[in-house]
């Protein structure tokens, strides 16, 4: 696999690298990212590859990552599919400046349009949901700016699977713009998307694009059961390991299945971040993980997870170790006692999505 082995987002024709190129680590205003200057090098070596898929935020780096990439794009803009998001707040002091509402919807827009020095956002992402707007504000807001011009595609992170349904479904009835893709965290330490978020992307034709494949950084083994810790901290860390801690990542389990990462590594000769890496793109349902390096060395590393191909017996490895307990309805109705209720003894092929049988726990 190579960055020029293109892939279709979604629903949509559009065609993306199985590596996405993501800029939360562009800028160093929050005290752990890349300056301009090694941000460029990162950006120069994944575009040279033939990387096409660019992700960012109107809010990185406090607007830095879209400025730097803004100088960094110039005359390769036709070859860039460029992905921004909305929703989080830019101004503390004022209420109107986060939320899903059209006016922090429109008015980031602007921003982003202003920050990268483009006349259109090729994907518009929904950040979160912020549970308070109504989904048809939402829907038709986006639609509009499809309709304007200034965005061509949507997709949706870090939302409950059944209002991405409810809000799919609205699109689809009212001919609205639908999403394409849906960007959700995704990882060895963290595979409770596979539930509901996964399944849902697949039957609503929506591209998975995972954030964060290295679990923040955990996965790449730089940290031991020494550095356990869990933050409440509500504002960003000035240090990457600061920032893990308060995702909930930096725990013992999270330690144990780096471990095992470790060990595949040293087996295939590669490292932990390429496996890492290899083992979120064997799933089916995954179109591009997002990869985040801070400097060039890592960005080597990470696309190098490209010519990895991982056997069924370490795959096998990885998925027992890092599966996640079942949850209802699925813990009750894969029992082999209610299967037997549900088909009685005969033998009826499955319809439905792939990622029904993907990854199974035991006793699922």
């Amino acid at each position: 696999m190579t960055l020029d082995h293109y892939r279709l987002l979604g629903r949509s024709g559009l065609r993306i690298s199985p590596l996405s190129l993501g800029t939360m680590t562009f800028g160093s205003e929050w005290g752990w990212g890349a300056d301009g200057d090694e941000a460029r090098r990162i950006f120069d070596l994944y575009v040279d590859r033939g990387g096409n898929f660019v992700d960012t935020s109107v809010n990185y780096t406090n607007g830095g990552a879209e400025r730097l990439l803004g100088t960094f794009i110039g005359d390769k803009r036709e070859r860039i599919v460029l992905a921004t998001k909305f929703t989080m707040a830019r101004d503390p002091a004022n209420p109107n400046s986060g939320g899903n509402h059209r006016l922090n919807m429109v008015r980031s827009v602007e921003q982003s349009l202003k920050q990268l020095a483009t006349d259109r956002i090729d994907l518009l992402y929904l950040h979160a949901w912020d549970m308070t707007t109504r989904p048809d504000e939402v829907m038709r807001g986006l639609d509009d700016l499809v309709r304007s011009g200034k965005v061509l595609y949507l997709g949706i992170c870090n939302t409950p699977g059944w209002r991405v349904a409810q809000m799919q479904t609205l699109a689809d009835i009212r001919g609205w713009s639908p999403f394409v893709a849906l960007q959700i965290e995704y990882s060895l330490v963290e595979r409770t998307v596979e539930h509901e978020l996964m399944p849902a992307a697949e039957a609503l034709g929506l591209g998975v694009l995972p954030w964060s494949p290295l679990g923040g950084g955990v996965l790449t083994g730089k940290y031991s059961l020494a550095d356990v810790e869990d933050s409440r901290e509500a504002a960003v860390s000035a240090s990457r390991k600061g920032v893990i801690a308060s995702s909930g990542h930096l725990n013992e389990r999270a330690i144990e299945i780096a471990d095992e990462v470790r060990a595949v590594a040293e087996e295939a000769n590669s490292t932990p971040s390429q496996v890492a890496l290899a083992w979120t793109l064997a799933n089916p349902t995954v179109v591009s993980p997002i990869i985040g390096a801070r400097t060039l060395a890592q960005a080597e590393d990470n696309l190098g997870a490209l010519d990895l191909l991982l056997t069924p017996e370490q795959l096998d490895r990885l998925n027992r170790i890092s599966a996640p307990s079942p949850v209802f309805p699925a813990r009750f109705t894969h029992r082999p006692l209610v299967q037997q209720l549900i088909f009685g003894n005969a033998a009826i092929e499955r319809r439905g999505c792939p990622s029904d049988n993907v990854r199974p726990v035991d006793g699922a």
